[in-house]
């Protein structure tokens, strides 16, 4: 079998529960070697909660008679086992801050039983993947956002682990820094690492990921390739009206057949894969008005997946 499609994660009818809270419900997902899995949500869906299940921070409820194969181990049984195989990037940065950025990587080596000469050479590499190089000898308080958050991903794969998992790796970064860690992402499922990402940047899953699960309350709407679900869930173009007041009535119910309309405080969007429509449309009702017509994007699935109220968990 090709290294490429051989399933490394499976995940079978799992659920957890905080109390009355339901964070994951009936959840199931497969994920193959050297892929990056993505996973999006809002806030409360369910995302971290799945990433901490798998490597065993937390467990899945006894009675939901759930499967999880991670490498051939099961959290419950094997935590110890997966977290030797696993690097996780969690959302906060958790540094030492009044060590520098060697101290940092020592401190951690340790905890893998990494020999001293075997973890100066490694963390001398992954300073230079990460492009931290110059700051080796820098407090942590001294470090950017940027540099702290390049530094994490860089302890993160010491025990050069066969699973990353990211939990939202680039939230607050600016667009270069982003980049830079996308770079590095795919530079590493090049050797074969597989990858878990969970990211609110639409843009980010749609160019590093090969499968997406969108949850919603803990449950899975929609999951496949980011291409399928542009095709399959929503309509190619879009007009957003961006200021309503300046829009006529729409008088004509032929053409309201051809569009949908997604009517949002503040936003009105018209949605169709006939653009002839879309643009009819803006010639007669929007002249002069403030709007945008655009192919659809990651986003705008996402919101119809999840809808545009927040989450009551949030």
């Amino acid at each position: 079998m090709d290294y490429m499609e051989k399933t490394v994660i499976s995940v079978r009818n799992i659920s957890k529960s905080f109390g009355k809270i339901q964070a994951v419900q009936d959840l199931s997902f497969t994920v193959e070697s050297g892929s990056c899995f993505g996973f999006l949500g809002p806030n409360g869906a369910g995302k971290t909660t799945v990433m901490k299940m798998l490597y065993g921070k937390c467990t899945r409820d006894k009675n939901c008679n759930g499967q999880m194969d991670i490498f051939g181990y099961d959290p419950a049984k094997n935590e110890l086992a997966i977290k030797y195989l696993s690097g996780v990037v969690q959302q906060e940065n958790n540094l030492d801050a009044e060590l520098n950025v060697i101290q940092n990587l020592m401190i951690y080596a340790k905890f893998y039983n990494i020999p001293f000469r075997v973890a100066k050479k490694r963390i001398e590499y992954l300073l230079d993947f990460l492009e931290l190089s110059e700051k080796s000898d820098s407090k942590i308080k001294n470090l950017s956002g940027g540099m702290k958050r390049r530094l994490v991903i860089a302890r993160s794969l010491l025990n050069s682990p066969r699973l990353l998992i990211l939990d939202e790796p680039t939230t607050g970064l600016d667009p270069q820094v982003r980049h830079l860690i996308w770079d590095k992402i795919r530079q590493l499922q090049k050797q074969e690492t597989t990858v878990l990402l969970t990211t609110h940047y639409m843009e980010e899953a749609f160019q590093l990921c090969g499968r997406l699960l969108i949850m919603h309350k803990g449950r899975m709407i929609m999951e496949g390739k980011p291409g399928d679900l542009l095709d399959k869930s929503i309509e190619k173009y879009v007009i957003e009206v961006l200021e309503t007041d300046s829009m006529n009535q729409i008088g004509d119910d032929a053409l309201l057949s051809r569009v949908r309309i997604d009517d949002a405080p503040n936003f009105l969007r018209y949605y169709s894969d006939d653009m002839d429509a879309l643009k009819s449309l803006a010639d007669s009702y929007l002249k002069g008005g403030n709007y945008l017509i655009r192919e659809t994007n990651l986003e705008d699935v996402f919101l119809k997946a999840t809808g545009r109220q927040l989450n009551d968990r949030q």
